[in-house]
């Protein structure tokens, strides 16, 4: 059997601005964290875009690797958050539009196989958040 290569550790760096501004660095990426979600997405706004994008990019991987005709997506989350410290997440809803000529059976395989088996921010997450996700399929872009 031949060596599988492992994936590096993630390293990122953050760099006090001001207030509670933070400079980020992981790579070739760089992104501004902001407390107030103003100069950038808060950390946990981060974290959803982080959740929200894995799955969305397992889904469109899967179904451009299946051959389908896949030519918008759209995905809005919904968090709702504990009202008490430490305000983590209890639920997430997820939404997805995709527009093409997409069998329906295809798109929920892909959404299964990703939350599942393939998000590693799912998998990466607490397990007792509850999370739902929907979908549909339309024939033209999905409005912007």
């Amino acid at each position: 059997m031949a060596d599988v290569a492992q994936k590096p550790p993630t390293v990122a760096e953050l760099v006090w601005q001001r207030e509670l501004l933070f400079a980020g660095r992981s790579g070739q990426a760089s992104v501004m964290l902001d407390s107030a979600g103003v100069e950038g997405p808060s950390p946990m706004q981060a974290l959803a875009f982080g959740f929200a994008g894995c799955m969305a990019m397992d889904v469109i991987y899967m179904l451009r690797k299946g051959r389908h005709d896949i030519r918008g997506c759209r995905v809005e989350l919904s968090g709702e958050r504990a009202q008490a410290t430490p305000h983590r997440f209890l639920t997430f809803d997820l939404r997805f539009t995709v527009s093409g000529n997409i069998p329906p059976e295809a798109l929920d395989r892909a959404i299964d196989l990703s939350r599942e088996k393939y998000c590693s921010v799912w998998h990466s997450l607490r397990q007792d958040i509850n999370l739902t996700v929907s979908s549909s399929i339309v024939m033209g872009l999905p409005g912007n």
